[in-house]
């Protein structure tokens, strides 16, 4: 379970305010990737916080809604764009949203804790943690909120762009999904950068 373990060590090397950021939707097709940024009050806990992939989609969405409407909680989230995906790789525009999460969030961040990777070129100062949303009490609420509002998106575009599955899939390359794209070619949200969507342009 997470903990305030990594966020305290950043107070006590002097650090005041310390953000979470984690992202959801870097694998799939469709649709944008999420990034989230969240900065917890001081010896903040909660006994249900846990990385968003180990909740309920329930427990995700009571999670959700305590997280964004308590005011001694900041949050910021952003949504990197299918154009931006294809323009600069997944990689790079997960980076973008990590990014701008941190200069967004008010007041500003002087350290973040972030999952996975270091990010390059990142604002503020930073702690890699690989599997950091099951370590960290911060980013386990920031991969709640990214995947949170990515799913609710991914439900509005299965309304927009119907018979490829979205609301049951949220986008990722399952075999349904690869197989509407195949029978429905792709549409203005898939990422044609990803090979899958590719070979479907290169087959029709």
């Amino acid at each position: 379970m997470p903990t305030l373990d990594h966020e305290n060590a950043l107070r006590a090397a002097g650090f005041r305010l310390i953000a979470g950021i984690d992202e959801a939707g870097r694998g799939p097709l469709a649709g944008p990737v999420s990034v989230a940024a969240v900065i917890l009050p001081e010896g903040f806990s909660h006994p249900l916080l846990n990385d968003s992939k180990q909740l309920t989609e329930k427990r995700r969405e009571a999670l959700y809604e305590e997280l964004t409407t308590r005011d001694d909680i900041r949050w910021h989230a952003e949504m990197v764009s299918v154009q931006e995906i294809d323009r600069v790789n997944i990689l790079q525009a997960t980076w973008l949203g990590m990014r701008r999460c941190a200069q967004a969030l008010s007041p500003r961040p002087d350290a973040a804790l972030i999952d996975g990777r270091p990010v390059r070129d990142f604002p503020i100062h930073q702690v890699a943690l690989v599997k950091g949303d099951s370590l960290s009490h911060s980013i386990a609420a920031a991969s709640i909120i990214a995947k949170v509002r990515r799913d609710r998106l991914m439900l509005a575009l299965a309304e927009t762009y119907p018979g490829y599955g979205f609301e049951v899939h949220k986008g990722y390359p399952t075999p349904a999904h690869q197989a509407a794209l195949r029978r429905l070619g792709p549409c203005p949200e898939h990422r044609r950068s990803f090979s899958p969507v590719a070979q479907t342009l290169l087959d029709l």
